[in-house]
């Protein structure tokens, strides 16, 4: 979904573009990945590779930058572990991963061991997405996250 810049009304999509936040020697950019719920993962490769090497060669079109509608930034790759993301208007949701830190948790029996943690925070726009929602979203993503093989279901 977004909303119009007058605030004046919502637009559901029915496309997916992910906008991936880029640092690059000529500052962020926030390219996008269009269509991706029609895009296999190595389709969404090479398309990442794609905008990588044009964003490092300041070389993105117009397309490549507009047109998202939920945007991700790792803040981990330059060391943070939160963040306050800022949403990039007229997009409604934008998520930003922290660096993974191995930190001690403990098991079943109350044992102490280490295990790789990493924050992710999100920023929403209150008038399409609620709270709740937000953190259900989290939640799967964090399911994923911690077993890659269940997204084998969901893969085209």
């Amino acid at each position: 979904a977004v909303v119009s810049t007058q605030s004046t009304g919502i637009t559901y999509k029915a496309s997916h573009n992910i906008g991936i936040a880029t640092d690059t020697p000529h500052g962020l950019m926030v390219p996008n990945i269009k269509n991706v719920q029609n895009l296999s993962i190595l389709d969404i490769a090479g398309e990442l590779d794609r905008l990588k090497t044009l964003s490092e060669n300041n070389k993105l079109s117009t397309d490549d930058v507009t047109g998202g509608t939920f945007s991700l930034s790792n803040v981990g790759a330059v060391g943070g572990t939160y963040a306050s993301p800022m949403l990039v208007v007229p997009e409604v949701c934008i998520g930003a991963f922290g660096k993974i830190q191995t930190r001690p948790a403990f098991d079943r029996n109350g044992e102490v061991y280490a295990s790789n943690t990493m924050c992710v925070s999100w920023s929403g726009d209150h008038r399409v997405l609620d709270g709740a929602t937000v953190a259900r979203y989290s939640n799967t993503l964090k399911s994923f996250l911690e077993d890659p093989s269940l997204l084998l279901f969901y893969l085209k």
